[in-house]
């Protein structure tokens, strides 16, 4: 019997990490079939972007140590009790999920933000907003991480392959996510009465001293991003520093995203040595770059879109607007889009079609709008 408990505990938390884990599982099977026609040899060494997987994990780290201290909870807490009703307090959590992204991708931001958001709403009687209030973060995310290069995974990415001046890629990216902030700010305003909130909760202390120094790792790791210092030397001096001040830290980084981006750099690289495949994305590129690759982040999501389409095009800022545009959408569009969907579900039982259907209304509202506009600025240029 005992056996028995002790099976079905192992069962179910691996059905839970395989749930949790789903699209790093599906890259992982893209890679092994693709490795079936491409079989390993020595130009696999050459698919991965050690940069862009130091970077990433650097940033994820930092950023758990400085969520194990409550401070981006503590920082938000403080500026929603300023404002006294439910629109203003719903902007205010939109807002703090869009900058969040802005600095600590949009990812950590939703995972972040999205208790703070149930917490606001619950202690306020605002629930009815809670579906919208979590859509809407979500999409905040997903657009207000656009602009900075480690705001997204995908433009980590981009931005590290194509060797992009960091200027020139805010300059890319400040049309749609001023046409985002814009988009975001009037759906707040026109779905949300400015009705009386009275937030009720005391502040959470921290460690200030360790948040000084985490604020200073988290500076490092940006520097990195910009290319300010060696990314294996930053590597060392975060990780060292983390086995001092914070072990757990380098525990809880999402390894699922890293690996998601190890099995797709071998599926893309596959890809790219097949002659059928990369003829016809090459052809569909030529076409309409992003709209192509908006459209194929609605299927396998906006990360895997641009490790696979990068190997075919080198117009890297119709790429970008594509795979960040093309966040919204489907639910799978994007891997925070997962994220705040599950955080959803779970505390919200038997409420999961509606809020399917209201996610899917704003999300391919957003998707059309932003693509029509991008259309519009591309005549412009």
């Amino acid at each position: 019997m005992y056996g028995e408990i002790i099976a079905a505990h192992t069962r179910g938390r691996g059905l839970a990490f395989i749930k949790k884990n789903a699209v790093m599982f599906i890259a992982l099977a893209a890679a092994v079939i693709t490795s079936v026609i491409v079989p390993p040899d020595a130009a696999y060494a050459g698919y991965f972007d050690y940069k862009t997987l130091t970077c990433l994990f650097c940033v994820l780290a930092v950023v758990c140590a400085l969520r194990n201290i409550n401070f981006f909870y503590i920082l938000a807490l403080r500026l929603v009790r300023r404002f006294k009703n439910a629109r203003l307090c719903i902007l205010a959590l939109v807002y703090i999920t869009l900058i969040g992204s802005m600095l600590i991708a949009n990812d950590m931001a939703l995972i972040t933000f999205l208790p703070l958001g149930y917490f606001v709403l619950e202690a306020t009687g605002g629930n009815k907003y809670m579906a919208f209030t979590f859509i809407m973060q979500n999409i905040a995310a997903n657009l207000g991480g656009m602009l900075t290069p480690f705001g997204n995974p995908q433009n980590l990415y981009i931005y590290t392959k194509y060797n992009i001046d960091s200027l020139e890629f805010m300059r890319i990216m400040a049309p749609p996510f001023l046409a985002s902030i814009i988009l975001i700010t009037l759906c707040c305003v026109i779905f949300i009465k400015p009705e009386k909130f009275t937030i009720k909760s005391g502040d959470m202390k921290f460690d200030r001293r360790r948040a000084a120094a985490y604020l200073a790792l988290f500076a490092l790791a940006i520097l990195i991003v910009f290319r300010g210092i060696p990314y294996l030397l930053g590597l060392i001096i975060i990780v060292a520093a983390l086995m001092f001040l914070d072990r757990k830290a380098l525990s809880d980084v999402d390894y699922g995203l890293l690996f998601t981006f190890v099995f797709f750099f071998i599926f893309a690289g596959n890809m790219a040595r097949i002659d059928a495949v990369r003829e016809f994305f090459s052809f569909m590129l030529e076409k309409n770059a992003m709209i192509f690759s908006a459209l194929s982040c609605q299927v396998i999501s906006n990360v895997p879109t641009a490790i696979l389409l990068s190997q075919f095009t080198n117009d890297y800022a119709e790429l970008l607007w594509g795979v960040n545009i093309g966040g919204a959408g489907t639910l799978i569009a994007s891997l925070a889009s997962l994220i705040t969907f599950r955080e959803y579900v779970s505390r919200n039982r038997g409420k999961t079609a509606a809020y399917i259907g209201l996610f899917s209304a704003l999300n391919f509202g957003f998707l059309i709008v932003l693509l029509l506009f991008m259309t519009f600025i591309k005549t412009l240029i």
